[in-house]
């Protein structure tokens, strides 16, 4: 396996670069080789500050997990970076839309030499630059009936990243089919919302009005209220898939410009309470 150290802790390490190396001399994709050093009591390095929370079980478990995340901009850009951080195994990512403009300002993939690239293709090469052992499959083109259930037919979990509501429920729609939970999220201007859906759950989105766009379309998006949301979206697809924590089943909403937050059940929502 390579030099196994004994850290501060007490916590067997291996070098991420060992167990590399062992699989490419194997024949053995890699992510199986630190999943199987994880089940061995051994955490291969790169983990090392990610084990004391999840646990080398529940890192083994995300390195055999696969996610998709729909939408590569503003929240699925730091989404898939902070997946690909935390090893989750295999990566589908979905998203039709180039670079423009309007992105530098909030979308951490987006870059002026980038201007016009795909989005799905830059978020792709991200994550191998990030961790090598992440496979990951990209798909140009827009979320659909037609392909939603092909797409995420591999998946345990599909991260919603979109930006309406109409795309929103294709994914649900085929998360229900597939019987998987969909983690959802959603920003505009200093506002935000998450939760957990299950199949049997109904979309929170439908208590508002029905209309396909939010309060984004007027405010616009800051810098700031992607990374907030994103990271707590990363946070329940991290804990579903490394059976750490209870998911958020509540829809939890949070005023940035006052600092407020609220957990609200999504059956008080189709009650309109």
């Amino acid at each position: 396996m390579g030099k196994i150290c004994i850290n501060e802790d007490g916590q067997k390490i291996v070098s991420w670069k060992d167990c590399r190396n062992l699989a490419q001399s194997h024949g053995v994709v890699p992510r199986e080789v630190e999943a199987w050093a994880c089940r061995q009591g051994v955490c291969p390095s790169r983990y090392e500050r990610s084990v004391g929370t999840l646990g080398l079980e529940g890192q083994a478990r995300l390195l055999s997990s696969t996610a998709a995340v729909v939408g590569c901009g503003g929240l699925g850009g730091l989404i898939v970076d902070l997946l690909a951080r935390a090893g989750v195994g295999k990566l589908i990512l979905v998203d039709g839309d180039i670079f423009t403009d309007n992105n530098l300002n909030r979308q951490v993939l987006s870059r002026e030499n980038l201007l016009g690239a795909r989005k799905v293709d830059v978020a792709a090469a991200h994550v191998t630059s990030v961790n090598g052992v992440v496979e990951v499959i990209a798909h140009f083109e827009r979320l659909s009936d037609e392909n939603a259930e092909s797409i995420l037919s591999e998946c345990d979990i599909a991260v919603d990243a979109l930006d309406n509501n109409s795309s929103r429920t294709v994914l649900l729609e085929a998360c229900r089919k597939l019987g998987i939970p969909m983690v959802h999220g959603a920003i505009g201007g200093f506002w935000g919302q998450a939760c957990v859906l299950f199949p049997e759950d109904r979309a929170p989105w439908g208590a508002f009005g029905g209309a396909d766009k939010g309060i984004e379309t007027r405010l616009g998006n800051p810098p700031f209220t992607p990374s907030f949301i994103a990271s707590i979206e990363a946070a329940e697809a991290i804990r579903l898939l490394s059976g750490v924590g209870k998911p958020l089943r509540d829809l939890l909403w949070c005023d940035l410009g006052n600092h407020e937050y609220y957990k609200i059940g999504i059956s008080d929502l189709d009650q309109g309470t």
